[in-house]
């Protein structure tokens, strides 16, 4: 199973705003933290925000910040709002299709996938914030520092 980049992205936005639940966040703040495009990031953000995920404020002071407490939002929940679907394989089209077994047994898959991420919500990912601030570059000097350091530590599996 392989999630999409908006997925990721999604994730790693609300990753963001739960460890940093004491403040508004910048889409631009967020994008160098990670090293991913702000204009992709924008574009989730408005999802994020339209399916009740965040919230936002306008004008220069402006931000996002999580719209419910994060353990109120399921891991589970953010990946089936961003993911089209989850088939594994296209059985329409083959002969056996009717027959196969293959199609039983890769639905269980795909259930107990679906599963385990319902078993988190976004507390569980941030529940050291320190830890994860520290990681994210979210401490203001931090990402004045050095916001390229951080993302790379993310790519290496810190991070989501």
């Amino acid at each position: 199973m392989r999630l999409t980049l908006y997925t990721d992205y999604a994730l790693r936005v609300l990753t963001y705003a739960g460890a940093n639940a004491d403040r508004l966040c910048s889409v631009s703040e967020i994008a160098t933290s990670y090293g991913v495009s702000r204009n992709h990031l924008t574009k989730v953000v408005h999802d994020l925000g339209k399916a009740g995920f965040i919230e936002s404020a306008r004008g220069r002071a402006g931000g996002i910040r999580l719209a419910r407490p994060a353990s109120a939002i399921g891991v589970g929940e953010v990946v089936r709002h961003t993911e089209d679907g989850f088939t594994l394989v296209d059985c329409s089209q083959c002969r056996i299709a009717p027959g196969c077994r293959l199609t039983g047994i890769f639905g269980q898959a795909v259930a107990a996938f679906i599963g385990v991420l319902d078993r988190y919500t976004l507390a569980d990912l941030v529940e050291r914030p320190g830890d994860l601030a520290a990681l994210l570059g979210s401490d203001r000097d931090l990402l004045s520092a050095s916001p390229s350091g951080s993302a790379r530590a993310l790519r290496k599996g810190a991070g989501a």
